[in-house]
């Protein structure tokens, strides 16, 4: 693959604020002339859009690579480590990438173990490299999530990918956490100190 600083690698996670499953990481090296119309913010885009520019981002980047870190690293690092951990494990999984990429990360913070670059606030809007990034780790984790929907049915993980939806919430209450809910955040310790004190 080329090199130089006209090369961007971009690196985002999705996840960060679910109660339930790892945070995914992706990172992405897009060419400069590399224009794949409709990259958004994968916020904002449906569902189905977003596999679409997934397929996309996937045939014309020139390296792309995804990460995961576990409910037990989060618990063990903290979600924002844990986080940074992903991002650091996608980049360094890239095959055949050189040196001397401009390497952007969404939000304020940059992954140790990995070249200088830059973290910038919204990249995740800004940045085509980290747009396509944030597509692909969202898309990868919902697919997970889906599976784990498939292997705990009590759970509608398909429906709410782990976040704290009330449905979610009402989920929690009613069975329990399950060794893939984040214990250390809030609402899945308050649903586990429930069921110890039954």
């Amino acid at each position: 693959m080329r090199s130089g600083p006209d090369l961007v690698c971009g690196l985002d996670e999705a996840g960060r604020g679910a109660l339930a499953g790892p945070v995914v990481a992706a990172a992405v090296v897009l060419h400069p002339r590399c224009r794949i119309v409709g990259l958004a913010d994968s916020k904002r885009l449906s569902a189905t859009r977003r596999e679409i520019l997934a397929e996309i981002v996937r045939r014309e980047a020139l390296a792309w690579a995804l990460a995961e870190a576990s409910p037990d690293e989060i618990l063990k690092l903290n979600i924002l480590r844990a986080s940074l951990l992903a991002m650091r494990r996608a980049f360094l999984s890239l095959e055949n990438i050189g040196s001397g990429m401009d390497i952007v990360v969404d939000g304020r913070f940059f992954p140790d173990g990995i070249p200088r670059g830059r973290a910038i606030v919204k990249a995740d809007t800004s940045v085509p490299a980290v747009i396509a990034a944030s597509i692909l780790a969202k898309v990868h984790r919902d697919a997970l999530m889906r599976e784990l929907g498939n292997k705990h049915p009590q759970f509608s993980f398909a429906r709410h990918k782990g976040y704290g939806t009330p449905q979610h919430l009402r989920e929690l209450a009613v069975h329990g956490p399950l060794k893939l809910h984040r214990s250390n955040f809030a609402p899945v310790a308050r649903a586990l100190h429930a069921r110890l004190t039954l």
